[in-house]
């Protein structure tokens, strides 16, 4: 009676006399089909070409082995795997927060983070906060929401419309630009940037400068993973 004692099982193709079958389906370095031939002329061919004999299709009748250079075969997928999780996109939900009676001026900074954030591809969660008498007057926070949507609708559109929940009036707006396009092209930006900076030292470090100076406070302080303001 067969019984399984635990331990971890290889994800690890077999490789070289590791293989355990009479004959394999040899394919070549650079990719012919060789054809069914003994697992020892196989091996022996390997020796010849200095590869490694990997078996790639362990299911098949005979497996399919190919002879490579596995040391290599492996930085190049583990290299692969990194620059596809570099290129991940992960959906981020943004929260903005603000008051009905909030001032001009304090509308059209939390407006400019909005937008930042819908150019980025990210959702974002607008709250509206209703404190004492100003839970009576609902209508305030509603046509709030909707201006909102109504300046930035050019970058995304209303993904959850305003609905109350207790004290606060809640509203979601989705980027129209996809995460992974505004990846990209935040990266070509990014790569421009560094070539104009190469080709005029001191004028990339006075843009920089003023850029830092104008921007806002809470811009330069807020946290990566989330944005959260209080007007």
């Amino acid at each position: 009676m067969w019984c399984y004692r635990g331990g971890s099982i290889s994800a690890e193709p077999r490789i070289n006399d590791r293989i355990r079958v009479p004959e394999v389906r040899l394919v070549g370095p650079s990719g012919e089909q060789v054809g069914i031939v003994p697992l020892a002329k196989a091996l022996e061919l390997a020796q010849e070409y200095d590869l490694d004999l990997v078996e790639v299709a362990a299911t098949a009748r005979p497996p399919v082995c190919k002879l490579m250079d596995y040391g290599k075969f492996k930085y190049e997928s583990a290299m692969k795997a990194r620059e596809a999780r570099k290129n991940q996109a992960h959906t981020v939900i943004k929260e903005m927060k603000l008051r009905p009676k909030i001032d001009p001026h304090d509308y059209d900074t939390k407006k400019g983070h909005v937008v930042r954030f819908l150019k980025q591809g990210d959702k974002v969660k607008i709250t509206i906060m209703f404190r004492g008498r100003e839970q009576s007057r609902p209508e305030l926070g509603y046509r709030l929401l909707q201006r909102l949507a109504s300046d930035v609708e050019d970058l995304g559109f209303v993904e959850s419309n305003p609905k109350q929940d207790g004290r606060n009036m809640i509203m979601v707006l989705g980027p129209h630009k996809k995460k992974t396009e505004a990846m990209a092209e935040a990266r070509e930006a990014q790569a421009a940037r560094k070539a104009e900076a190469k080709a005029n030292p001191g004028k990339s470090q006075n843009a920089a400068d003023d850029e830092i100076t104008e921007a806002p406070a809470e811009e330069i302080t807020e946290a990566p993973a989330e944005a959260s303001a209080e007007a």
